[in-house]
């Protein structure tokens, strides 16, 4: 979490543009609004007075003209994310987009004087568990990450070391390869797990026997400082807290990075387990 947020506020940007569902939209196009509160570190900028050290939100508005017009959306919400996302990947220096698109001339059969959508898209940290014992784990790993990594949605991507560790659970099997990456991502928790799911089919994963040996192995661990669960993924991991295999290579890369159910730091719980094993 920052001690400090810094935003710019972009207001009543206006196009028209030829969204929308009805044959006439398509045709004749409607006028829309755009607000724009930016969020990003505007710290370098403050003490260097340098227009290279901030952003320059002349070039923010003429992406946003761009970027909203030369495509067409049937809904304005579909439009909204695009417009997002794609100001999120283009300035690096982004870190929040809180965005409202108003439609002052949709087409409803009454008076009314606005429609708009909202939303708030964001970077998030991300920290992910990796394992493998069968077949090349090494290159298993290997190539996993590397699909990870080329995603359009991540960046700041950090790896820890890989280390031999012994199975978790009462499953006999070989010896794991485990290791952490943490990454930045603009994919909610769920669409992550698609993603990592997606990559652990590619290395032929199978989920038959519970703790068992597999080809690839993607759990994520934390995700900002979130606490969710759902019929499929529990944030942070539900076990991750006894698993030396998890937070000796997550020490690596966040050794004081706080469980937010805990209260314990990664550092703190890898001494815990690690005496609890000596024992």
């Amino acid at each position: 979490m920052k001690l400090k947020e810094s935003y710019i506020v972009l207001q009543d940007l206006r196009f028209h543009a030829y969204h929308g569902v009805l044959p006439q939209e398509r045709l004749t196009g409607n006028d829309y609004v755009v607000n724009l509160r930016i969020g990003y570190d505007i710290g370098d900028a403050m003490l260097s007075d340098d227009v290279n050290d901030t952003l320059n939100y002349a070039e923010v508005c003429a992406f946003i003209g761009k970027t909203f017009t030369e495509n067409r959306f049937d809904l304005i919400e579909a439009a909204a994310e695009h417009l997002c996302s794609r100001l999120l990947l283009a300035f690096p220096i982004l870190e929040k987009i809180e965005l409202e698109l108003r439609k002052p001339q949709a087409p409803i059969p009454m008076d009314f004087e606005d429609v708009s959508v909202n939303m708030t898209r964001s970077w998030h940290k991300a920290y992910v568990a990796v394992g493998s014992n069968m077949g090349d784990s090494r290159q298993l790993i290997a190539d996993g990450l590397a699909k990870l990594k080329k995603q359009e949605n991540v960046r700041n991507f950090k790896e820890s070391s890989l280390l031999v560790t012994k199975p978790y659970g009462p499953v006999e099997q070989d010896d794991f390869l485990n290791g952490c990456v943490t990454f930045e991502t603009l994919l909610d928790p769920e669409k992550l797990l698609d993603l990592l799911h997606m990559i652990e089919a590619e290395a032929n994963r199978e989920r038959k026997i519970h703790w068992g040996p597999r080809t690839l192995d993607l759990d994520i661990i934390f995700y900002d400082k979130l606490v969710y669960e759902s019929e499929d993924l529990v944030i942070p991991h539900v076990d991750m807290h006894n698993r030396s295999f998890v937070l000796t290579p997550l020490s690596e890369l966040a050794p004081n990075y706080r469980h937010p159910v805990l209260g314990l730091t990664v550092k703190q719980m890898l001494d815990k387990v690690t005496e609890k094993e000596k024992k």
